[in-house]
């Protein structure tokens, strides 16, 4: 099937996307701020560049977005019609890159919370589903877990 878009929209689509600073990280980053947590953003000197690094609970949050790191079953990790054997490896790499900083960071002691985007939709449609689940968080930075996936 062939794209909707030229390859000039195309290209354009896709420069916007973000790999810093995306919606669902700056959620996540305000409802933790709001519950007394400070935390480094994009922190360099810690493995595979955390989207949040609590260095107090040792812990690296990464907030990933459903499609480009292939949450399994989430409607939102669909594969494009065209180009798919492209896309297919390009998220075959993803998914490569993040167990490998998963194993490394936990190799080195660093606990990791990996927040899913559609995670963060349900916290953003439903007050109770957030305090829920940041109560899961809370409890995940206070226990001694070395890995949650929410």
């Amino acid at each position: 099937m062939a794209d909707i878009k030229t390859p000039e929209e195309r290209s354009c689509n896709m420069a916007r996307i973000r790999s810093k600073d995306t919606k669902p990280e700056i959620y996540i980053r305000k409802k933790l701020f709001e519950r007394g947590y400070r935390y480094r953003k994009n922190a360099a000197n810690v493995f595979g560049h955390p989207d949040i690094w609590l260095s107090v609970y040792n812990t690296a949050v990464f907030v990933h977005g459903c499609y480009w790191h292939r949450h399994n079953g989430c409607k939102y990790a669909y594969v494009p019609k065209s180009r798919v054997d492209f896309w297919m490896a390009k998220f075959e790499n993803n998914v490569k890159r993040d167990e490998d900083v998963r194993q490394k960071l936990a190799i080195s002691g660093v606990r990791v919370l990996i927040i899913w985007e559609c995670t963060v939709k349900k916290m953003m449609r439903s007050e109770t589903e957030e305090q829920r689940l940041l109560e899961d968080v809370e409890h995940f930075f206070q226990s001694e877990d070395e890995f949650l996936e929410m």
